[in-house]
């Protein structure tokens, strides 16, 4: 067998394929492992290459970015041998797609804009939490519910509120989120997507070197290159001002922006849970004197 080489150098393309097969173990392969310590944690390159029928060789300038232009077949068999679900297959399709442009068009910076109609269902849908974030997860605006349940986070300036932010560096988000590392891992799941088809974003770039900084957590999870997130499911809050709280949640692309989503929460009527968002609502929508009045050019919530 080969040493396996250092990791530096090449592609989003390269690392990504890294990272998956670090993840995953011979064993989880299929392959009968001998005897005696592995230096290499997952699967060799070599081994990774035998499952998918392609040489070493080729493999090898796959990961370090000398080979940009894989077969379907072969993205195929590398998802399949490395276990790929169905959006990490995409993913991996993506960064192909990505590593065959010779001039890519420079990012332009996104728009924060919201829609007025986008702010009306923001108000329509209370008292049920909800919120607008950008691709980096900006929060872009949100009704009073959905400011109040991220408690906390309107004592920062609005250019500042960011969810990803919130959950790695706001204290109060450890014991907001009854399973904070779920939390955390969706957080940078979604940007580590983006960073694998747009890793020039200006947005990107500052968030995720801020974090990179600041956040130990954000950076070992940053290097495990996992894009798999939730659109949907249940979180448990542990919320200062209501109590404990289970609640559904749906996100959602907003068609016509760049990479907008509404994210709302709910709760059935006539419960605990739902008595506790209608509580949010109201304490939401009383004003308070320490939340920064927004510039000029800020988008704002219906409840201002």
């Amino acid at each position: 067998m080969t040493r396996e080489q250092p990791a530096g150098g090449g592609t989003e393309l390269g690392s990504f394929l890294r990272a998956r097969r670090a993840a995953i173990t011979p064993a989880e392969a299929g392959l009968t492992v001998g005897p005696g310590p592995r230096r290499t944690p997952g699967l060799r390159r070599e081994e990774l290459a035998t499952l998918t029928g392609i040489s070493v060789d080729y493999y090898v300038r796959l990961e370090r970015g000398k080979e940009t232009r894989p077969s379907p077949s072969v993205i195929d068999a590398l998802a399949h041998a490395l276990h790929l679900e169905e959006d990490e297959h995409e993913h991996l399709r993506s960064l192909v797609a990505l590593a065959t442009r010779t001039a890519p068009k420079p990012p332009a910076p996104p728009s924060r804009t919201i829609r007025p109609g986008v702010k009306l269902l923001l108000e329509i849908l209370r008292p049920n939490p909800t919120h607008v974030v950008s691709r980096t997860n900006d929060l872009l605006a949100a009704n009073p519910s959905g400011l109040r349940l991220l408690t906390g986070i309107e004592d920062w300036p609005a250019r500042q509120r960011n969810l990803a932010r919130y959950v790695f560096l706001h204290p109060a988000s450890r014991t907001l989120f009854h399973d904070w590392a779920t939390q955390v891992r969706g957080c940078v799941a979604r940007l580590r997507a983006l960073a694998g088809t747009d890793p020039d974003a200006p947005d990107l770039t500052r968030l995720a070197g801020e974090l990179l900084l600041k956040s130990p957590e954000f950076a070992r999870l940053w290097e495990r290159y996992d894009i798999k997130g939730h659109s949907h499911g249940r979180k448990t809050f542990h919320h200062p001002d209501v109590g404990d709280l289970t609640l559904g949640y749906q996100s959602m692309e907003l068609e016509g922006t760049p990479g907008h989503r509404l994210i709302t929460y709910y709760a059935e009527p006539g419960t605990t849970d739902y008595d506790a968002l209608s509580l949010l609502d109201l304490l939401g929508s009383q004003p308070t004197s320490h939340t920064p009045t927004p510039s000029h050019d800020e988008p704002t919530s219906p409840s201002t």
